[in-house]
């Protein structure tokens, strides 16, 4: 049951992959909580939540959410980050968890482009002593692999960068339920810890899980850098891209890692990669 004496918790980007999953974990828990979404439909909420329309990348949206909140969980948009501060200032809210990213306590990411936006989207944050901000911390998500899905669907291959790269890919299940951790009262410097799945596994290990997944081969091509460089910029910008190709040629280096955060945090261990498969095989067949 809810509890009424507590101010609601402010989910936002409640349809994403991570914040759908905060909802649900809070409502199973009895946390009075509310939405938002850049372009709400009607029926895609749970009956009850109270649902806003607000974007990241303008404050005036932000007020009527923000206010009477007494907590937000949110993945700032580097662009609208001080826009974010100030209306959460405005409305009084005392704790944000911030979706972030790992790669700023790994030491090997240190000045990627990535990496380095993010440390500025914590250190804005943290610049604001009005409001508690806990960051959350995933190093690699398994969600990524959808960007594979097209090609799978299409060929029953996949180009990869790097196939051997051994990352340790974090369930968003599992992200979520460190949120929500930490939006009930997790201690900070455990919830703001590195977050990686339970072990490091390829790339080429990965396609082989989807591959059992929808009960078919998947081949793999490996892509040279250059021809990586040109399909990755198909989809992000230059800087950007070059970014995602840093990252996987430190994980080539080895170093990668698999941390136990989530299993202090949660404890059990985190959900391994065979299993994010299996929940998203739908989506490669």
């Amino acid at each position: 049951m809810a509890r009424s004496d507590l101010k609601p918790t402010l989910v936002m980007g409640a349809r994403g992959s991570v914040g759908r999953f905060v909802l649900q974990r809070l409502l199973a828990e009895g946390v009075p909580v509310r939405a938002s979404a850049r372009r709400p439909e009607p029926g895609r909420f749970p009956d009850g939540v109270e649902v806003f329309a607000a974007d990241l990348t303008d404050p005036a949206s932000l007020l009527p959410a923000f206010e009477g909140a007494g907590q937000v969980f949110l993945y700032a948009n580097h662009e609208g980050v001080n826009g974010v501060v100030e209306a959460a200032r405005a409305a009084g809210v005392g704790r944000i968890v911030l979706l972030s990213s790992g790669s700023v306590v790994h030491p090997t990411s240190a000045g990627n482009a990535i990496t380095e936006r993010h440390r500025q989207v914590e250190a804005a944050f943290a610049a604001n002593s009005d409001v508690r901000v806990v960051p959350i911390r995933p190093l690699v998500l398994a969600t990524n692999a959808l960007g594979w899905a097209h090609q799978i669907r299409a060929a029953g291959s996949v180009a990869l960068y790097r196939p051997d790269a051994l990352t340790a890919p974090i369930h968003e299940r599992d992200v979520a339920a460190v949120a929500c951790a930490a939006l009930t009262g997790a201690p900070e410097p455990v919830v703001s810890g590195l977050l990686t799945g339970p072990a490091r596994i390829s790339q080429r290990g990965q396609v082989a899980a989807i591959g059992r997944a929808v009960g078919r081969r998947i081949r793999v091509k490996e892509l040279s850098r250059e021809a990586a460089m040109r399909r990755f910029s198909r989809f992000f910008r230059g800087w950007e891209a070059e970014a995602v190709l840093r990252f996987l040629d430190d994980a080539a280096a080895g170093n990668s890692p698999a941390t136990s955060t989530v299993a202090e945090i949660l404890g059990r261990p985190a959900i391994g990669f065979d299993a994010w498969a299996l929940d998203h095989a739908d989506d490669f067949r």
